[in-house]
């Protein structure tokens, strides 16, 4: 019995039901490069990856929403009113009832019930967006199941309205858009603002795309978060005195060094520079991929890293680690922090041959300084949310 056999099993047990459910899938995403550039007009750079959240969903007759997930299982499902999805439970049911319930607000008919099991193996807190791959792929199953004429888009704003006047994290668009919008084997150069975006291939060939877990809980990530928006809206404000522009990622590198001297605090000034100097490489990184250098868009990475580490100041201990290791590992062409810091993954790309003694070398220089072990995920870049027919599911994590 494979996978999602099991996870049939599983639901018509749950939910004491003969029903064959449908079967929906959203990623998680990882950010390539292009990190604190999107609250600052600017692009960011994500891929879908290949682990994510499954959905297996039932119509009902009645008006009853039953939740059940085999990552946070109880003795039962969990049970709402589909009339009445307004009161916030604290957990995480919140994210599919958001979605419903905002569908509802936008006007979409929710009319009957649904029975609607989650098994996702995106490990949790690692910045891999978990919380948006419930979301999207809750809107797609939506989609089917209440055969609603709603595009893939639409779905993705819905889900960042969830994140936003629902759950109460200000969060920008990147993550809902990654998740939905994804393309097997490409990458999406997207300006936050405006939603424009453009696919680049990226194509990995003699090299393997290794995610490495810190097992850092990022309890400074939400407090540095806002400190740093704080700070970018500083200079802003301060280069707004010369300048007509909205955001800091209207300047390129050189119109940066030209007015510069205008942010009077030394601190802002370098987070400034940071978000200018990531926003370009962004760009850059989209030629190098189109012209299949990924030796060139490794080198980007590596000077990512550099910036988030010297000039952001979000990056910390355990990813400095694991960054500065693989950059004298013999085969790695770029390795970077990824998210939003202070704990979180890192990125390695890492020659095939090489995957192995790259674990080892990490694994063993990690573990030593920092106490505890790491952990690694290799992903492949898939598509964005969708319904499938059939799936196996991967383990959940792949230790050394």
């Amino acid at each position: 019995m494979n996978n999602f056999e099991h996870l049939v099993s599983q639901f018509q047990s749950v939910f004491e039901t003969n029903t064959y459910p449908q079967l929906f899938f959203a990623p998680g995403r990882i950010n390539l490069i292009g990190e604190h550039t999107d609250y600052n007009g600017g692009h960011v750079f994500p891929a879908s990856i290949s682990y994510g959240t499954y959905a297996l969903a039932g119509k009902r007759e009645d008006k009853k929403l039953r939740l059940y997930s085999v990552n946070f299982p109880t003795d039962a499902f969990i049970e709402f009113d589909i009339r009445d999805l307004s009161q916030r439970s604290h957990d995480w049911t919140d994210y599919p009832k958001g979605v419903l319930l905002f569908l509802q607000k936008a006007g979409y008919s929710i009319n009957h019930g649904i029975d609607l099991l989650f098994y996702g193996n995106i490990p949790n807190g690692a910045g891999l967006s978990s919380s948006a791959s419930i979301e999207i792929v809750t809107g797609v199953m939506a989609k089917a199941l209440y055969d609603l004429d709603i595009e893939k888009l639409e779905l993705v704003k819905i889900g960042q309205k969830v994140e936003n006047d629902f759950i109460g994290v200000n969060s920008g668009i990147m993550d809902q858009f990654a998740v939905g919008m994804g393309k097997e084997n490409h990458a999406i150069l997207l300006n936050c603002e405006t939603l424009e975006f453009s696919y680049s291939p990226f194509q990995l060939q003699d090299y393997t795309l290794i995610i490495i877990d810190t097992n850092k809980q990022r309890t400074l990530a939400g407090s540095k978060y806002n400190e740093r928006r704080h700070e970018c809206e500083s200079a802003l404000v301060d280069l707004q005195k010369d300048m007509s522009i909205q955001f800091l990622c209207e300047l390129s590198p050189q119109l940066f060094e030209k007015y510069e001297h205008l942010i009077t605090n030394s601190i802002n000034k370098k987070r400034a520079k940071h978000v200018i100097y990531e926003n370009a490489r962004t760009q850059i990184a989209l030629e190098k991929l189109q012209q299949y250098d990924l030796i060139g868009f490794g080198q980007l990475m590596n000077e990512s890293h550099q910036s988030l580490r010297d000039d952001y100041e979000v990056s910390c201990l355990e990813l400095d680690t694991i960054v500065e290791e693989a950059w004298n590992i013999q085969g790695v062409i770029g390795a970077r922090m990824t998210g939003a810091g202070f704990g979180g993954c890192a990125l390695a790309l890492v020659a095939n041959e090489q995957v192995n003694n790259f674990k080892q070398k990490i694994h063993h220089t990690y573990t030593e300084k920092i106490g505890y072990e790491p952990t690694f995920y290799t992903p492949t870049i898939g598509d964005g949310a969708k319904e499938i027919n059939d799936v196996t599911p991967q383990t959940s994590n792949e230790r050394l």
